[in-house]
């Protein structure tokens, strides 16, 4: 087993890129991502049709892999949902193993993101709860403006460790994943911010779901991963970045760069080199990259 788990995101690549990626693009580039050895892959949403198109297929692309005999449980598959009809949705969906929320620490950017208040957030939180429980399914909470956020609200460790402590008392979620959503934390904050969670909630597995420009990733990956994160999200090619948050998005990490700090302390190896070159040679092509 890895010292540390790597969620590999195409959802979050895809869902906010201004050309639309057809189901057969996902699923050539999916088949490819699942034989790189991620332990989870991000692969869908389960949300309006109307707010973001580029996941209107996803029952189909988990289906056609499902069925494809290729979601085998070595690789988690996690998709993401914003409400009750989501995860019932979810659960209907052969293959599907983690189910992730998007509950923000900014009541601006819950009204943004879902459409609705950190109160109501809460209930839809409960519901959600609810079906993954009885279909078997790991929750996945993202706490989205996990280090601060850019419209002026209050935060501190201490904001944020209330809210977990609200957080686990209610829900009891598998994975909390702290979400640098628009790409504004610091390596301080990021560092206190661990420091203060994973100490105090032994209970809970912390995760790390960060945007940064591309001088900003060594000292943020650093700074979570001193700070005693294990569970880091990417993006190959460090694509993505939260349509709902801002016009300018600023990217993932790239997740070739997160292999490389890994590899370097020697806690994460590539299962298939081969499906790793395929998979990045596809995300190239794809999102019509220059190399």
């Amino acid at each position: 087993m890895n010292a540390v788990e790597l969620i590999e995101c195409p959802r979050d690549a895809i869902q906010g890129w201004p050309r639309f990626v057809s189901t057969e693009d996902k699923l050539g580039y999916y088949r490819a991502l699942l034989g790189v050895g991620f332990d989870g892959i991000d692969m869908g949403s389960f949300v309006s049709h109307r707010a973001v198109p580029q996941m209107a297929d996803t029952r189909e692309v988990i289906n056609r892999l499902h069925d494809e005999g290729l979601l085998d449980r070595v690789t988690r598959i996690l998709t993401v949902v914003a409400n009750e009809r989501g995860a019932i949705d979810a659960a209907q969906v052969n293959g599907v193993t983690d189910v992730g929320f998007p509950l923000s620490l900014s009541e601006t950017f819950q009204q943004k993101n879902t459409g609705t208040s950190i109160d109501e957030a809460w209930k839809r939180l409960d519901r959600i709860k609810h079906h993954s429980t009885g279909k078997g399914q790991s929750l996945i909470v993202y706490l989205s403006m996990g280090f601060g956020n850019p419209y002026g609200e209050e935060w501190s460790p201490q904001i944020l460790a209330d809210f977990i402590g609200d957080l686990n008392e209610r829900v009891q979620p598998n994975v909390v994943a702290l979400s640098d959503t628009v790409g504004t934390a610091n390596p301080e904050m990021i560092s206190a911010a661990f420091y203060t969670a994973i100490p105090n909630f032994q209970e809970i597995h912390f995760g790390a779901h960060l945007h940064a420009n591309p001088h900003e990733v060594h000292s943020k990956l650093h700074a979570a991963y001193d700070a005693g994160c294990r569970r880091f999200d990417g993006a190959l090619r460090g694509i993505g970045g939260c349509p709902m948050a801002q016009d300018e998005l600023v990217g993932n990490i790239p997740t070739e760069q997160i292999i490389a700090f890994f590899e370097e302390k020697k806690i994460w190896e590539i299962k298939d080199s081969r499906a790793w070159e395929h998979a990045m040679s596809i995300a190239v092509d794809l999102f019509a990259l220059e190399v």
